[in-house]
């Protein structure tokens, strides 16, 4: 880095910058991959997926056909169920899971009502199809609750405490910072800081190897350039070009469109998430060292993409994953990034609380810039 602060040094930086971005800018087809990643993805990210169950398709066995067995299958109403007509037969309710006319059945067994009155335990049956994995958790997790509440009204009226102003316990719960738990929030959000993580490797490396490919990077190196002078303008330049894309997705997609309420210091999350740039183009750095072409960029980009968002906590929550993952995690630039983002922008959180999370993610990042820094000495030395 000698002379990096000099006048010279720094006119260096200034013309190798805005050569990366003229390079960025004249990639058609990476341009619109770019432009559409930060718009369209993020839109349909956070309008076509949904973690909560809605309009869940719900067959009914009824053994009974009581009084009581109809009001128990009425309790399943939207939003969360909605009435997929009745079952013949087990056969039937199975058929209907079988061709997916049915997400769950309920079967009530005969003489229903009867054991009821008697203050018989009485089983009920709920069939679910779990090939989504999450939504039949969530379906047999409300339909428990349904059921749970009926038998509680249930025995108050045997005993005769409806209404009479017995003791009771009534759970409040109170949910902060997404009050309606409105999924394009978070999805949004998710897939925003998925986009920044895959062109923080992605462009780098591509800068990188477009002058492997072409054959200027040894042009580069015979001129007064040190290594540092050539590897960090590319950075600097593809920090600018997310940064910016960043911006266009939360001031022309998630707020517009979303009404994301952007609690926090705007000015924060962008400088975080410069620095979150930096720390994972190291990675994009690295995975150039060893890529002879973008074919071979774009699967290593992959490689490292998807063990950083399955460790990161977006889509499993650190406290349910075993030990050796949670240490891993640690090592997951994104997962600091998440934590910043999140806190910033739902929850309004300031430096006094993020100071450690940034801290991590500023270590991470000069440490594997100097690794990627190292490789490259090494191999064009």
């Amino acid at each position: 880095m000698n002379g990096f602060f000099s006048i010279a040094g720094l006119r260096r930086l200034r013309v190798m910058t805005w050569k990366e971005l003229l390079q960025l800018l004249r990639d058609t087809a990476l341009m619109v991959f770019f432009l559409y990643s930060f718009t369209g993805d993020i839109y349909v990210a956070a309008s076509g997926v949904s973690m909560q169950l809605r309009d869940a398709a719900l067959a009914v066995l009824d053994g009974d056909r009581s009084f009581a067995s109809r009001e128990l299958a009425s309790r399943f109403q939207p939003p969360y169920f909605k009435p997929a007509g009745e079952a013949a037969s087990p056969d039937a309710s199975l058929r209907l899971l079988d061709r997916g006319d049915a997400m769950a059945v309920l079967d009530i067994p005969p003489r229903f009502e009867e054991r009821l009155t008697r203050g018989e335990q009485v089983p009920v049956q709920l069939q679910v199809d779990t090939t989504n994995s999450v939504l039949g958790f969530l379906a047999s997790s409300y339909a428990a609750q349904i059921v749970g509440r009926y038998a509680g009204e249930v025995a108050m009226l045997r005993e005769g405490l409806a209404g009479s102003g017995g003791p009771m316990i009534e759970a409040e719960t109170r949910i902060w910072y997404n009050p309606n738990q409105y999924d394009p929030w978070f999805m949004g959000i998710s897939e925003l800081l998925t986009v920044v993580t895959l062109f923080s490797i992605l462009l780098p490396a591509a800068a990188m190897v477009r002058e492997k490919e072409r054959g200027t990077i040894e042009q580069l190196m015979v001129t007064p350039l040190t290594p540092f002078q050539i590897l960090f303008p590319k950075v600097i330049a593809m920090t600018l070009a997310i940064v910016a894309g960043t911006a266009i997705a939360l001031f022309g997609v998630l707020g517009p469109v979303f009404d994301l309420p952007m609690r926090g210091s705007l000015a924060a999350f962008f400088l975080i998430t410069a620095l979150y740039v930096f720390t994972t183009a190291g990675l994009g750095l690295l995975a150039a060292t060893v890529s002879r072409n973008l074919a071979q960029v774009g699967m290593l980009t992959i490689v490292i993409l998807m063990p950083m968002l399955l460790l990161s906590g977006a889509w499993t929550p650190l406290e349910a994953m075993p030990p050796w993952m949670r240490l891993a995690a640690g090592f997951s630039p994104l997962h600091y990034y998440l934590d910043s983002a999140y806190g910033i922008l739902l929850k309004g959180a300031g430096m006094d609380l993020l100071w450690d999370s940034v801290l991590a993610m500023g270590a991470l990042g000069v440490t594997i810039f100097g690794i990627g820094m190292a490789r490259f000495n090494r191999q064009f030395g």
